[in-house]
This record gives C-alpha cells, sequence and structure tokens, in this order.
C-alpha cells in the first residue's frame, strides 16, 4: 500500500476506533469522528474535560482502527497533540468541512481538537482469499508518495 493508497482509504472512511489507555493504564476504546489531511494527519474532536482528553494529556499515545466492515481495516499508531493559533484553524476548517454539524461546536469552550501524525500502520485485507498486509513505519510514512 503507497501513501496515496493510505490516503484515498482512510477519505473513505470518517469513523474511528479511538484506543487510548486509562489513568489507571487499562485500556479504553472510544468511537470518534475523523478528518484526515493530505499529510495523514488525523484531527478529532472531544470535550475538553472528557475523560478522553484528560487520558490523552496524561499519555498521547493512541491507535486507531479504520474500516473496519467490508474486510479492509487500517490500524494507526501515533502520538496525539493538542494544536493552537493558526494550526488549530486551520485543522478545525478542514474538520467542519468533512464534519457539516462540526460548526455547531465551534463556539462551545468545551470542546478541544487533537491531532495524530502516524508512526505507524498496518492495512489488512480479507476479501476472498489470503490476508494481505502492508505495514509502514514513520520512515516509511514520510517517503513514500
Amino acid at each position: 500500500m503507497t501513501r496515496a493508497e493510505l490516503l484515498a482509504f482512510l477519505l473513505q472512511h470518517r469513523l474511528a476506533v479511538q484506543a487510548t489507555t486509562s489513568e489507571k493504564g487499562s485500556p479504553e476504546a472510544a468511537l470518534v469522528r475523523l478528518c484526515v489531511t493530505d499529510d495523514l494527519t488525523l484531527v478529532f474532536d472531544t470535550r475538553r474535560t472528557a475523560r478522553k482528553a484528560v487520558n490523552l494529556r496524561r499519555d498521547p499515545r493512541v491507535a486507531f482502527v479504520v474500516g473496519w466492515q467490508g474486510g479492509e481495516t487500517v490500524q494507526l499508531e501515533g502520538v496525539a497533540d493538542e494544536p493552537t493559533g493558526a494550526e488549530l484553524d486551520r485543522l478545525k476548517a478542514l474538520y467542519f468541512r468533512a464534519w457539516p454539524d462540526a460548526p455547531e461546536l465551534a463556539g462551545n469552550t468545551l470542546m478541544t481538537y487533537f491531532r495524530v501524525r502516524p508512526t505507524w500502520v498496518r492495512y489488512t485485507d480479507v476479501r476472498g482469499g489470503p490476508p494481505r498486509v502492508t505495514e509502514l513505519g514513520e520512515a516509511e510514512l514520510a517517503a513514500r508518495p
């Protein structure tokens, strides 16, 4: 799978299961709405005071599973952060285009936006035949077109 194929796949899916760890270190999962930028940055929102946001600030490592229907999945891992200033405005504009109801949340001061730049990706295709698996590490993600 090339970076362009990965981007095309991610742009077809707007929901993901996000996995993080709780304050005590146990696994937690949540369904999140995603926006994917051309440089493979993932953007999602949550309430600033939500357990998910608190846990990501404490331990920003995060994983996503995208596209679990139809026999294709992409697992992504990376480190989350909260953009600020012009970068936050740029990512929110992209997010609001992907999610037409999201602008209603724009004035909500309790909302925060996280971004994740994937450092590891695993694509699996189990449709008809033996599984096809592609893994891309941080260097490959940066180098592939």
